[in-house]
């Protein structure tokens, strides 16, 4: 019989029992909610009529039995959803929910059985099954425990089977006036933040604190969220010991459990363990409590390495940046900055330091010990509070945290002690230390047991989730079988929970106390930097972007005049004097004479350049040689030759650029632009040779001057023979200074001259030195009259050029330096007008935009500072503006919490009235200001 047909069948006998009126009321049906009654009460607007007690059970039966029959259909789909589980993990869970679900058919089958049995009464019908349902579920909710117990669910599966129960708790359905009920979700985010973050069981649906403590559990997180915060401005801002604000420093001995206590407060195993030394670096961890996140994460602010969620990933991190520091260094004070952002965390601000360590290993320095306790006492000085770690199984008085913190504060006043491994000694032991009064405290002891449960054994492992729970678990677990010693009524603090609590009021009160100095101290700062800021910089403001944007600007503007300057003209200017070169050498090769290396006499030449003026026109030798180097000129690859010159002179006219503008100053600009125009003339290049090289294809075959071009040819070619007689000259000179003056140069030409024209006769080829000359002025000598055989022939063909013979074109075999100059300028003409629209027109539209792209776009804030920090006077020009806006955003932060202090202390007195007395005091004792 089904829960509907139950309700109709037994309401009338229960509204007869009670002879109570009847309330009428809709049910309403959802997916997965069963039957809701929905009540519109007939008296006392926003008051409700209650049902009668056997009415309202019997309703609550009826939706549960229905509920299971719903569970028992969803068998089946379970099973298809865990088949993608491992082979064990699926088994075992469906092995569970298979008992979970016998034993609410067990219940369902109870149920009706009672309801079977209310034929004689309503009333006592109504209330046998009230109880009867009462037990099944009671016998239910035993099944389940023990369920979960022997299957050691993981986090993902309890987080699977609760998520149904959370959603219903929070959706709600229509209110008693017909509006929807609100799931409280809102509210209530601050005060589960609160819970989770000092380390209550969200498990429990109970929070036994009072409201005000609540609320002030709330502030507080606030407070110490903005102060950590601040913190980490002060922290950029940096350059002054008084702009700090007090950190929690970890200290113990290397086996004192010290990572444990902290991997205890995170929930996750991430620092790094080793037999040997691994902790090398203090680790400044910051933890931010975020109640809104669905996941946990950890940044490396240094590094950039983004969001790691994979708590295994930041313990390697964490390792590989401790192991760098060199073995012969042992520690660096070098820190490595950590910030996890969870939602189980409180908002702490820790530095875990090296372990303290009694003995040096063979492998290890022998100063190791004593760098180890200079760099803990320097993170220890106030007002930084101490977390001294010892063992229980080590007496507190050969404690080495304790010992060290007494240095620096004898009077224990910032001093929290930590006693790990509670569980390895006597309950009265432990009792003791965590009462001594030897070495006592004023912040007192707190006993934790950090270890983690062997997760060999057990079904699920623990993997990447959360140990919070875990380490809890085992501390509840020795604790509370010791009630007399670690109860409520021992007045000691022990656990976890209480060490999470402990360290947010101790932190929040220190940060509290010192910031009313930390302000005073940043508005002492500010002042300095504001008159820096307006007497050496004139209040001009700056920033990296500002100023990368101005210099490119300022650069662009440059390189716009250039490119008007920079046309034809210049490529044609270019590109004729490479091809004059290529014509002297030309020249040189079939006409002029050529270097000799001995002394042995020349052969006698049968047609000489001499006898050219008056050679027969007809004579095949001078057809030949003008032919071949007319071919040689047109074939030597113009295309490339010119486009190489051109584009090799673009980029050294942007490399003048360069060193002319702010960008001189920035290695990183200079070569960004350098590539940047480099890449497109490489790129334009290619493309660009090879179409050129079509364009003169065709004086490769035929070549045709006109009159004009004739003359013009004449006129440069005498300049060019002029400027080549003028370098001769000047070569002469170098080589008469090498050899040591004019005369001794004549005495080594004569000597020359004499055994060439067979006047002296040497034994051999005069390498090792003859005449009394050494080998090497000989060598000298050679050069000599190489230089001055040319400046002759040069001056003769001068002439030649001069004479009327070569004011025609039809003397051109006469007359080959004019000629192969016409020809290089006809090239010249065909190759600077393509340059000019192809290379010089796509550069000048490419290039602007290309340094847009990577000096503007393509830059990360990290690159445009780094940028801007290259030059030394932009750095401090941005140093100075950066640290006044820092210590501004500070004062307005710090006003911020002045007035979040202000007002949480006016609810206090307003929630405290009449307490009066010892209450106020305490409420006045953690002010901010």
């Amino acid at each position: 019989m089904t829960g509907r047909a139950l309700s109709a069948r037994l309401a009338p006998l229960v509204r007869r029992a009670t002879n109570t009126p009847p309330t009428r009321h809709i049910h309403t049906s959802r997916p997965g909610e069963g039957l809701r009654p929905r009540t519109y009460p007939s008296f006392g607007a926003g008051r409700r009529r209650p049902w009668p007690l056997g009415a309202y059970s019997l309703h609550n039966n009826v939706v549960a039995v229905r509920g299971m029959g719903s569970f028992a259909r969803s068998i089946p789909k379970l099973f298809s959803k865990f088949a993608t589980l491992g082979t064990v993990a699926g088994g075992a869970t469906v092995a569970g929910l298979t008992y979970i679900h016998n034993q609410a058919t067990s219940a369902g089958n109870y149920v009706a059985d009672l309801f079977n049995k209310t034929k004689d009464g309503a009333s006592s019908a109504a209330s046998t099954v009230y109880g009867g349902a009462t037990d099944a579920f009671e016998q239910t909710r035993r099944g389940w425990m023990k369920t979960k117990e022997d299957i050691g669910m993981p986090t993902w599966l309890q987080d699977l089977m609760s998520g149904g129960k959370e959603e219903s708790s929070g959706s709600g359905g229509p209110g008693p006036e017909g509006e929807p009920k609100q799931s409280g979700a809102g509210a209530a985010a601050a005060g589960t933040a609160t819970a989770a973050a000092l380390g209550y069981d969200k498990s429990s649906e109970d929070d036994d604190r009072p409201e005000e403590r609540i609320a002030r559990d709330d502030q507080m997180m606030m407070l110490t969220k903005k102060m950590i915060q601040i913190r980490g401005l002060l922290q950029t801002v940096g350059q002054s010991e008084a702009l700090q604000l007090p950190s929690i420093v970890v200290i113990g001995s290397q086996s004192s459990g010290k990572s444990s206590v902290l991997e205890a407060i995170v929930g996750h195993e991430f620092l790094p363990k080793g037999s040997n030394m691994v902790t090398r670096r203090p680790i400044e961890l910051t933890l931010v409590n975020t109640p809104d996140a669905h996941a946990e994460y950890g940044e490396f602010p240094a590094l950039g390495l983004g969001k790691v969620t994979d708590f295994s990933q930041i313990q390697k991190t964490l390792t590989d940046l401790n192991l760098a520091v060199p073995v012969q260094d042992c520690v660096s004070d070098d820190p490595i900055q950590l910030r996890i952002y969870s939602p189980n965390v409180p908002d702490l601000s820790l530095i875990d330091l090296p372990g303290y360590i009694q003995v040096t290993s063979s492998d290890q320095p022998p100063e190791l010990k004593q760098k180890i306790a200079d760099l803990c006492e320097k993170y220890i000085q106030a007002p930084n509070i101490i977390l001294a770690i010892s063992a229980a199984d080590v007496d507190l008085a050969n404690s080495t945290a304790l010992r060290s913190s007494r240095k620096v504060d004898p009077r224990g006043e910032r001093t929290i002690g930590v006693i790990t491994k509670m569980d390895l000694v006597e309950p009265e032991r432990g009792v003791g230390m965590l009462s001594d009064k030897k070495y006592g405290l004023r912040l007192g002891y707190v006993g934790v047991i950090c270890k983690l449960p062997q997760s060999s054994n057990s079904l699920f492992t623990r993997g990447n989730g959360n140990i919070s729970s875990a380490v809890m678990k085992t501390e509840n677990a020795y604790f509370s079988s010791h009630p007399l010693e670690f109860g409520p009524g021992s007045e000691l603090e022990v656990g976890t929970k209480n060490l999470r609590k402990k360290l947010m009021y101790v932190l929040e009160q220190t940060m509290s106390a010192s910031l009313k100095s930390t302000s005073e101290a940043i508005q002492h700062e500010l002042a300095e930097a504001s008159y820096e800021y307006k007497v050496q910089y004139n209040e001009r403001p700056l920033s990296a972007e500002t100023y990368l944007a101005e210099s490119l600007d300022a650069f662009k503007h440059s390189f716009k005049g250039f490119t008007e300057q920079f046309g034809r003209a210049h490529v044609r200017e270019l590109i004729k004097h490479e091809l004059d070169q290529q014509v002297l050498n030309l020249l040189a090769q079939r006409y002029w004479n050529k270097p000799f290396d001995d002394l042995s006499p020349p052969l006698p030449e049968p047609d000489s350049l001499a006898e050219l003026p008056k050679a027969d026109p007809e004579n095949p030798l001078w057809h030949l040689k003008l032919d071949a180097s007319s071919a040689s000129l047109t074939k030597l690859g113009i295309g490339r030759l010119a486009t190489t010159v051109v584009a090799n002179a673009l980029q050294s006219q942007i490399d003048g650029l360069i060193s002319s503008s702010t960008f001189a100053a920035h290695p990183f600009a200079r070569q960004t632009i350098t590539e940047a125009s480099a890449n497109i003339l490489r790129d334009l290049s290619y493309d660009i040779s090879d179409e050129l090289e079509i364009c003169i294809k065709p004086y490769k075959y035929r070549i045709e001057l006109e009159d004009s071009e004739w003359m013009r040819g004449r006129e440069n070619i005498s300049r060019v023979l002029k400027e080549e007689l003028r370098v001769c000259g000047e070569a002469i000179k170098h080589v008469e200074v090498d050899v040591g003056g004019s005369r001794k140069m004549k005495d080594v030409m004569a000597f020359i001259d004499r055994v060439r024209n067979g006047q002296v006769v040497l034994e051999g080829n005069g390498i090792g030195g003859a005449g009394g000359f050494s080998a090497a002025l000989l060598q000298k000598g050679r050069e000599a009259v190489f230089l001055r055989d040319r400046a002759d022939i040069i001056k003769m063909r001068l002439l030649a050029v001069k004479s009327k013979q070569c004011a025609s074109k039809k003397n051109k075999y006469y007359c080959p330096e004019v000629f192969l100059d016409a020809v290089a300028d006809k090239l010249t003409t065909t190759a600077d007008l393509f340059l000019d629209a192809e290379l010089l027109s796509k550069f000048y539209y490419s290039f602007p935009r290309h340094l847009d792209t990577r000096l503007g776009r393509n830059l990360s804030p990290a690159d445009i500072d780094r940028f801007a920090r290259e030059d030394p006077k932009v750095q401090r020009h941005l140093d100075v503006v950066r640290r006044k806006e820092l210590l501004e955003h500070v004062l307005k932060e710090m006003e911020g919490l002045r007035q979040l202090e202000i007002r949480g202390a006016g609810g206090r007195r307003g929630r405290g009235r009449g307490e009066g007395g010892e209450g106020e005091k305490k409420r006045r004792g953690w002010s901010l200001f």
